[in-house]
């Protein structure tokens, strides 16, 4: 108040004794400004930083972890994959630790037999396919022009694919390094071989102690709802990977045996490719797997392209319709769409991991929705649904599957 509006006597003096009040916020910049802000502001603030430094930690741990993470992954997939053999074993009563290493022993025996019978004629056709690369696109693009009339330069397509004889062997030169990379190379082969058996071991050994020990964190009412979907998940996952590899295996030896009676080179790694690609990617893998050895065939023989063309086609209708239902009959079926879309996002997110881990992970979400998920009879067109206290003893009578 100015000292000329301030009355004379005793209250005036009064007046002159009480303090101004702050202004309001912000308006000149005093101690008031902080009086209006609301009390829960400064809490906010500090619990959107502690999230922005906890996903800067995420994003930085898995980006120095992302190995060591897929292979922990691999290793559970695996041990979900033999989960049917171990689960054989025990019911014959055999312990759940002496089964897994039995049948993962069996699976390692299996490999380093194929390595041993088959490894040096893999290794060797591919390396030889991989230096002709150029000539096999050249042979292609000539047979190509002489059976449809076309006028492609050899050339300008090996150019176009970067297949230059320099960049062939820039290519074999980091495939086969010095002396100390191969010890180097062998010696991590060696260590994450180990590290993926010991953990995928130990998950399937002690998959039922895991499961109880996560059941534990959970009231007494949902501990059974876990323990249905861990069983369900591991079942249908398993039998899902187990399901491909098989098939997998048998459309390998198929074509391998199919190439070799018909004469096209390098018929093992082929076969290989063909196996692992029409079974690991969906929709677009058959005709995928089936192109690498059509082109080599045509690089040779324009009517041998054909006929294995023709053999991708005629086993891909036998494995949908007779072989695929008979092996996959206890497993998940899943969309094309959703595989080829759930593979996509594989990709996107983890590379080439993702691809591999992606089918399996939408397979077991996939399993634990049809167990706990409602699903309710469709209603005719024009009829109308059915209303009153009559549907709705039906609805509370129906039974209630568990949440």
């Amino acid at each position: 108040m100015p000292a000329s509006d301030v009355p004379d006597g005793p209250a005036g003096r009064e007046a002159a004794a009480v303090p101004p009040l702050a202004g309001p916020a912000g308006a000149d910049g005093g101690p008031g400004r902080w009086r209006t802000e609301p009390p829960w502001l400064r809490r906010v603030v500090l619990w959107v930083a502690l999230a922005a430094a906890t996903y800067q930690a995420a994003a930085w741990a898995f980006t120095h972890l992302r190995s060591f993470l897929g292979l922990v992954f691999l290793a559970w997939m695996f041990s979900i994959s033999i989960e049917p053999g171990v689960h054989l074993l025990t019911r014959r009563g055999m312990r759940r630790g002496a089964a897994t290493g039995l049948v993962m022993l069996g699976v390692v025996l299996l490999g380093v037999g194929l390595v041993a019978a088959f490894g040096t004629l893999l290794v060797d056709q591919l390396a030889g396919l991989v230096t002709s690369l150029p000539e096999v696109v050249t042979n292609a693009v000539d047979g190509a022009n002489r059976t449809f009339g076309t006028r492609l330069e050899p050339d300008d397509v090996v150019d176009s694919l970067r297949l230059t004889p320099a960049r062939i062997q820039q290519v074999v030169q980091e495939l086969t390094p010095g002396v100390l990379g191969i010890v180097t190379s062998v010696i991590g082969a060696v260590f994450q071989t180990f590290t993926f058996l010991l953990f995928a071991f130990y998950m399937s050994a002690q998959a039922p102690a895991l499961r109880d020990t996560v059941s534990r964190r959970f009231p007494p009412r949902q501990q059974q709802v876990i323990a249905t979907v861990w069983d369900i998940a591991v079942e249908k996952t398993g039998g899902y990977v187990f399901s491909r590899l098989l098939l997998a295996l048998l459309s390998a030896f198929v074509t391998a045996v199919f190439l070799l009676v018909l004469g096209v080179p390098y018929w093992a790694p082929l076969a290989l490719w063909t196996g692992l690609v029409s079974q690991f990617i969906p929709t677009v893998g058959t005709y995928l797997a089936i192109g690498l050895p059509a082109v080599v065939a045509l690089a040779g023989q324009p009517a041998d392209a054909l006929w294995v063309v023709v053999f991708g086609v005629v086993y891909q209708q036998v494995e949908n319709y007779l072989i695929g239902p008979t092996i996959t009959a206890r497993t998940v079926h899943i969309h094309p769409a959703v595989a080829l879309g759930s593979v996509i996002v594989g990709v996107s997110l983890f590379g080439p991991m993702g691809a591999l881990v992606a089918i399996p992970v939408v397979a077991a979400i996939q399993a634990v929705m049809e167990t706990y998920g409602r699903r309710y009879e469709l209603v005719a067109d024009g009829v109308p649904a059915a209303r009153g206290p009559a549907a709705r003893r039906r609805w509370w009578a129906a039974p209630r599957r568990p949440r």
